[in-house]
């Protein structure tokens, strides 16, 4: 069994290297190209992220890598790339001040320990109860996050070592190689599709600003990206309780918004490519690969909707792509630094300008005026949220306000029909149709009339589903109530769902196997006292 599900991964991973149409020239050639566009746009974000979770830059850089090749070669979505995000680097800035980067590498390690047990037991499958309107939200969200984090760009240092903005020359000069950028990667796809629009729109920018030596920060000015080849060590703390007392919190932290921000582009991934399935899968490539880079002096990442969006939109559907990319941020690393550190960053800003307007879902506008209210109210919510806070938090927020306004509707939808019975002379039967649970409780007690009604009353499950607890008692509150009047109360056309429920709670006085079948129209008496009043 296990062979066999060995052999089913592998024949999975190779498919995805190789469509089903053929390797081609054409296949390779846009891969790499795609590979090497995302390659030279993770460089500055690798840096800047380091900066803002208070490490250093190769700490970005070598996280980019290891995570973005491990999770490339096993992840569940070919096309998506992974590195270190903003998400992430804003809750490890406070561990770093407090203990240091080494505590750092130790919570990487515990954050991809708790993703892979999250794959082994398939925990990926629940981002399917995220509503469609709070993916919109987390899209749009993200967009809005991507392109304000691109402001900070236009900032450089005087000479007393302060961030202040550009001004003079110098702004207008990035302003128009932002511009430039911008018109490139729009117009060149309509003519020629050989090269990727971002990679040419980056060499043109880049040669222009080179060829007139025109004074605008490049990536060099960020941060060096020399450096070798990351080196094994393990993280240099305590291997004790207090140590885990501290880490675990934000291994916890790290590990969810690291899932949930990774499976929901795999999500929005899947809707460009046409590719479903593999949330538990990647959940196991997140794991393993921050696992290995918290040993290696990595960061840690997850998957990045900006330059998987990049990836994509220049070509990439393959593995191939996000194996390359990672392979040339490492030969930035080892031998181009010098090269890469010339990219103008008005450059790099103008393709994640072209991401945000490619990423923002703008029907969702439109779709404000026609969904219904609560949806359109879900959707600018989780925006907000995910602007002011983080994802996690948005995504959050935006599953439990979907869930208790798809409860209040519920309520309304428990109705009964009332008639007389056919099999039980002089009884009276409710019809019940809708889901009884915590929400719809109130609504189904309210239907009843027991003061009006007969000594027998029947209520027929036929359209309707015991769900939960708050089900159960409000069941034993209308038996009570009848049985306080001298009358009795049967229930008719269990489900072999709901017949377990309330077998299991001892309420059912007679047992039988035929009623969930309906082979048999049994009626069951309830017997009272399970819950208390």
């Amino acid at each position: 069994m296990k062979n066999t599900t060995i052999a089913t991964f592998a024949k999975s991973i190779v498919k995805d290297y190789i469509p089903k149409e053929g390797p081609s020239f054409s296949l390779f050639r846009i891969e790499i190209l795609s590979g090497l566009t995302v390659a030279l746009a993770l460089v500055p974000e690798a840096i800047a992220f380091a900066f803002v979770a208070g490490v250093a830059p190769l700490s970005g850089l070598y996280a980019a890598f290891i995570v973005g090749l491990i999770t490339a070669i096993f992840g569940g979505r070919p096309g998506m790339i992974s590195g270190a995000t903003g998400a992430l680097a804003v809750v490890m800035v406070s561990l770093v001040l407090d203990h240091g980067a080494q505590y750092l590498f130790a919570t990487v390690v515990l954050m991809g320990i708790l993703q892979i047990l999250s794959g082994i037991f398939k925990l990926g499958k629940f981002i399917r109860i995220v509503p469609q309107p709070v993916m919109l939200g987390f899209v749009n969200g993200l967009a809005i996050v991507i392109g304000l984090s691109q402001i900070n760009q236009f900032k450089t240092t005087n000479s007393y070592g302060e961030s202040v903005w550009m001004s003079g020359d110098v702004l207008l000069y990035s302003y128009c190689f932002v511009v430039l950028t911008m018109i490139v990667i729009w117009v060149l796809p309509k003519f020629s599709k050989v090269f990727p629009a971002t990679l040419v729109a980056i060499l043109l920018t880049t040669g222009l600003v080179i060829g007139f030596d025109i004074p605008i920060p490049r990536v060099g000015d960020l941060a060096s990206v020399a450096g070798g080849l990351p080196s094994f060590s393990i993280p240099m703390v305590p291997l004790n309780l207090e140590t885990l007392i501290i880490i675990f919190p934000y291994a916890f932290i790290l590990a969810a918004i690291g899932l949930i921000e990774s499976l929901l582009t795999l999500n929005l991934v899947g809707e460009i490519t046409n590719k479903r399935g593999g949330a538990s899968q990647e959940c196991l490539a997140q794991g393993i690969a921050n696992t290995v880079t918290g040993f290696f002096g990595g960061m840690g990442g997850c998957a990045m909707i900006g330059q998987s969006m990049i990836n994509v939109k220049s070509g990439g559907r393959t593995r191939i792509a996000g194996v390359a990319a990672a392979l040339f941020l490492l030969i930035f690393i080892l031998y181009t630094s010098s090269l890469i550190e010339l990219i103008p960053i008005a450059a790099l800003v103008g393709v994640m300008f072209m991401v945000v307007v490619g990423t923002f879902a703008w029907n969702s506008l439109k779709l404000l005026f026609v969904v219904p209210k609560s949806d359109a109210l879900v959707i600018i919510l989780v925006t907000v949220v995910t602007v002011l806070e983080d994802l996690a938090v948005a995504v959050i927020v935006g599953v439990i306000v979907s869930a208790l306004v798809f409860a209040w509707k519920s309520a309304s939808r428990i109705t009964s029909f009332e008639r007389p019975s056919v099999t039980e002379s002089g009884a009276k039967v409710y019809e019940i149709e809708g889901p009884l649970f915590f929400s719809s409780t109130n609504s189904f007690l309210e239907i009843f009339k027991p003061s009006q009604d007969p000594d027998v009353v029947i209520i027929d499950f036929a359209k309707s589903r015991v769900i939960d607890q708050s089900a159960l008692k409000a069941i034993e509150d209308i038996a009570d109530r009848y049985s306080s009047l001298g009358k009795k109360v049967k229930l008719r056309h269990l489900t072999r769902d709901c017949h377990r429920l309330l077998s299991k709670t001892g309420q059912l006085m007679v047992d039988s196997d035929d009623d969930p079948e309906y082979a048999v129209a049994v009626d069951y008496d309830v017997k009272i006292g399970i819950f208390g009043k």
